[in-house]
């Protein structure tokens, strides 16, 4: 498995996460990386691998949910030829490539009720059988599994095995999303910029803008990293103008021509109703905002408002007005910043 992505971040979240890797990497033990999609599961399995005595050994990496249930055990354990219709010959299953070194499950939680079975007797008794066969094979494998699922919850759902679970998770990493991770926005915006600058052949970086910088602070990023490299680097090809890149587009499908959804893939709630009921004026703050100017300036207008009111509930304590906004506290800092408010309350 080899990365050009390096394992990037300053937040003490990001750090803490990382820091619980590496000791776990020294122990030949079955190691569980949890995290949101988008999150660095991959990179981490990985540095689990290179700072553990196998690291000269091999790093097989299978991904559960990219294959049917049907073809799941016969990837991971091998099978003998003629065991199953295709089956011409022999083949060596992942656990056997992965002999003396690390198996990288990822998306774990897909893996059907028999291959956590099967699964299970590999990690209890170090030894696997290809279907097929009776013979079983001594094999030396760490184990490095990864999920987006609550894996708990599974187990109390009967979807997942829960003497599989407690074999599995000796240690359990759990990765921070972007949006938890304070700080790493910029770090993140700045390394990605400046590579993709560099691979378009630019001689100087010319920096990010404040409309681009606030745009990249208040987004959420449900994709987290993956989604923010995205969304840097098609910024930096598309600036032609010179100067700091201020323009940011998180939306790559945003299009006035942008396809409707068909009527049939439409949910109930999404579809027109016939005889449409003119819907109830929405509910207005205490003080509600002036309705003169554009619609710019009316939002910013309105923005500002709901800031100063949350931080006036809140005693001007700017974290907790922050979790009550559903934001950052660098989130909120910059939306301060942006509506002169930092000061407020001294």
């Amino acid at each position: 498995m080899d990365r050009t992505t390096q394992v990037i971040g300053e937040s003490s979240a990001f750090l803490d996460a990382l820091e619980r890797a590496s000791r776990a990497a020294q122990l030949d033990r079955p190691v569980l990386v949890i995290g949101e999609r988008g999150t660095g599961k991959e990179l981490v399995a990985e540095r689990l691998h290179r700072l553990s005595p196998r690291w000269d050994q091999p790093l097989v990496t299978m991904n559960c949910a990219a294959l049917p249930e049907t073809l799941i055990e016969a990837e991971l354990f091998g099978h003998e030829a003629g065991a199953f219709t295709g089956a011409t010959k022999a083949r060596t299953g992942r656990f056997e490539e992965a002999d003396g070194g690390t198996l990288f499950l990822d998306e774990l939680g897909t893996l059907s009720m028999g291959a956590q079975e099967r699964l299970l007797r590999a990690v209890e008794y170090g030894e696997v059988t290809r279907i097929g066969s009776s013979r079983p094979i001594r094999v030396d494998v760490r184990i490095v599994g990864a999920t987006n699922e609550n894996l708990p919850h599974r187990v109390e759902k009967g979807t997942f095995r829960a003497d599989l679970l407690d074999r599995l998770s000796f240690e359990v990493v759990t990765l921070p999303p972007l949006r938890h991770r304070g700080g790493d926005v910029e770090v993140l915006a700045e390394f990605y910029g400046r590579r993709m600058a560099s691979e378009l052949g630019w001689q100087d970086w010319p920096g990010w803008g404040p409309n681009a910088l606030d745009a990249l602070l208040s987004y959420d990023w449900p994709g987290n990293v993956r989604e923010l490299r995205n969304v840097v680097e098609r910024a930096v090809y598309r600036w032609e103008q010179g100067g700091p890149i201020d323009r940011i587009e998180i939306d790559p499908f945003a299009s006035p021509y942008r396809p409707r959804p068909m009527a049939s893939s439409m949910s109930p709630v999404e579809k027109p109703a016939e005889a449409a009921v003119p819907a109830a004026p929405a509910p207005t703050m205490s003080e509600p905002a002036e309705l003169s100017g554009d619609f710019k300036t009316r939002v910013a207008r309105f923005e500002k408002q709901l800031l100063s009111q949350a931080l006036a509930e809140h005693r001007f304590n700017q974290r907790a007005t922050a979790e009550a906004l559903g934001l950052t506290y660098d989130q909120l800092r910059h939306a301060l910043r942006r509506h002169d408010l930092l000061g407020a309350g001294g």
